[in-house]
């Protein structure tokens, strides 16, 4: 799902894990954006995108990406994009959210009962705003699993869900290959040149 103030990492995130081949070049995912119309969108920084379909169109989804915005008063007031996570939702076998995301889950009520985690700092006005969620202390927990309902803090924090996700949906093995396709040994330890 993408939207204007949506931030990049976490639409490029999902993709970055989703559409890398398997290691004897077997494509496994067919990967889309979608926004509500056609009309291009402005990403957080400042990046032009255009979904690949809109909400009219799109086609049935195995899993939905709910990626968040700095200011997500716009999205969570748009009565269509709740309605379409709603609605998409119900064929989803997985519905994930990152970072602000989560009100947008909220705002939904697709996963009242269910444990969510949102950005660092978020999480008590999450509860507030939408106490039927079990909101979790993002200052502890970076990403959540509760049944088809995945989140985490977002940002970099967007390729957990999307490296555990493509792991459930494959195998182990196939994530670590993605992991070394990735570089993120190297993110995580990474030494400086002399």
């Amino acid at each position: 799902l993408m939207y204007n103030g949506v931030l990049t990492t976490e639409v490029t995130a999902s993709a970055d894990v989703f559409t890398k081949a398997t290691e004897d070049g077997k494509q496994l995912f067919n990967v889309i954006t979608i926004t509500e119309t056609t009309d291009p969108i402005i990403t957080e920084e400042g990046l032009t995108m255009v979904g690949d379909y809109s909400f009219k169109n799109a086609p049935k989804l195995d899993v939905l990406f709910v990626p968040s915005a700095y200011d997500m008063y716009s999205q969570v007031h748009n009565e269509n994009i709740v309605a379409f996570i709603r609605e998409r939702d119900k064929e989803t076998q997985y519905t994930v959210s990152n970072c602000a995301g989560a009100q947008l889950i909220g705002e939904s009520g697709i996963a009242d009962g269910k444990k969510i985690v949102t950005w660092i700092g978020g999480g008590e006005q999450l509860q507030k705003d939408y106490p039927k969620l079990l909101v979790q202390d993002e200052y502890e927990v970076t990403y959540m699993e509760d049944g088809k309902y995945i989140s985490s803090n977002g940002n970099l924090a967007s390729y957990i869900t999307a490296l555990e996700l493509v792991e459930k949906m494959t195998s182990p093995e196939h994530r670590k290959f993605v992991e070394s396709y990735l570089y993120l040994d190297r993110l995580q330890d990474w030494k400086k040149g002399e």
